[in-house]
């Protein structure tokens, strides 16, 4: 990934993420209502300049992010309103640019999938294993 927007549905899940990272080595950056001003321009300005390679956001700021060059953009908490997804993943691919959005589900959030599939008129490819058939049970097959 060279550069990557990495998107939570909570102020605390972005920070929560950013630790996470960190611990496994990967420089991040939160960016949410919780920051300053000067923290959310810093880390912006970084994320946009190359010296930051993975930015985590919540969906206050998805409109809002306009860098070119994302190659990534990993929704790891669906969001519940599709549109958002939409905005989301339009990070990518700016100026004609190719870009890939992976999109982290639990079970019990299948019906989010569905509303995004509904929204956009296109099934979501899935990873080899999983039943686009499951339930919100969560089957065998979906993401175990």
């Amino acid at each position: 990934m060279e550069c990557a927007i990495v998107f939570t549905r909570t102020k605390h899940g972005a920070d929560r993420v950013v630790r996470d990272l960190d611990r496994a080595g990967l420089e991040a950056a939160a960016i949410h209502g919780n920051k300053s001003q000067g923290q959310r321009q810093r880390a912006l300005g970084a994320f946009r300049d190359g010296g930051l390679r993975i930015l985590v956001a919540i969906d206050i700021v998805a409109r809002g992010i306009d860098v070119d060059g994302i190659s990534h953009v990993i929704n790891y908490e669906l969001s519940n309103v599709p549109e958002t997804y939409v905005h989301r993943i339009g990070r990518t691919a700016r100026a004609g640019a190719d870009g890939i959005a992976i999109s982290l589900c639990m079970p019990e959030k299948r019906a989010y999938l569905r509303d995004i599939e509904r929204l956009t008129k296109h099934p979501l490819d899935l990873m080899p294993g999983e039943d686009p058939a499951s339930d919100l049970r969560g089957e065998p097959g979906f993401g175990h």
